[in-house]
């Protein structure tokens, strides 16, 4: 008899363990929140993204005046620049900034970069590459998808006077692209979207663990 009493025991000690660490995996499940990734937003905190443009190795000229805010990642090197509107700067060739332009940066180079296309002839071309081989050589390339265009450095040492578009102009940008304001509402939607989606998650996981505990509280008693 007594044998049976330490059997039933030993299976009750075994299963309390088991709820036990299933408890522990229920709350290692909880979402772990995202990492904080350093954004430095306007002129100051930081410096300017000209200064952070200077620090990745490229000439401050690549991007125009008139940058009113900027947000940069420091761990991934992703940014975003807003400008009041629509704009063409003139190097050899003339560049066109729309109302926000992004990409990534890297030492000597800025990737998947957006919003800024370059003239050739009569045509304007996508921007999708800026990127400085060897600062000695003194050359800077773009890359325009058909071909990697070559321009001197020198033209990019400051920041150039952009010339606001006009809107009635066929060239100019599509009226469908995103002005900072619109933005800034996706942006404050997505967050609140994602706040949405942690509490339910958080609420799963305090039911599941309400109802382990339940259960060794009863296994506890007997």
């Amino acid at each position: 008899m007594s044998l049976g009493l330490q059997g039933s025991k030993s299976l009750g000690g075994f299963v309390l363990l088991l709820l036990l660490a299933a408890i522990s995996a229920v709350a290692g499940a909880s979402p772990a929140p995202k990492s904080s990734n350093k954004t430095s937003i306007g002129e100051g905190g930081g410096g300017s993204i000209y200064d952070h443009l200077r620090q990745y190795g490229l000439p401050i000229g690549l991007l125009p005046k008139g940058i009113t805010e900027y947000s940069l990642d420091d761990s991934s090197g992703e940014f975003r620049v807003f400008l009041p509107q629509p704009c063409r700067a003139k190097f050899e060739n003339q560049v066109r900034y729309d109302f926000n332009v992004s990409g990534t940066l890297t030492f000597g180079r800025i990737a998947d970069l957006s919003d800024v296309s370059a003239q050739e002839l009569f045509l304007w071309f996508p921007v999708k590459g800026i990127r400085v081989d060897v600062p000695s050589s003194g050359l800077i390339y773009f890359d325009v998808g058909v071909v990697d265009k070559q321009f001197s450095l020198s033209l990019f040492e400051s920041p150039p006077d952009c010339t606001a578009l006009d809107p009635s102009d066929p060239s100019s940008p599509s009226s469908s692209s995103n002005s900072p304001s619109e933005l800034k509402l996706k942006e404050e939607e997505r967050d609140k979207n994602e706040g949405k989606k942690k509490k339910k998650q958080k609420k799963k996981i305090i039911k599941k663990k309400k109802r382990i505990e339940g259960i060794i509280d009863i296994l506890v008693s007997n």
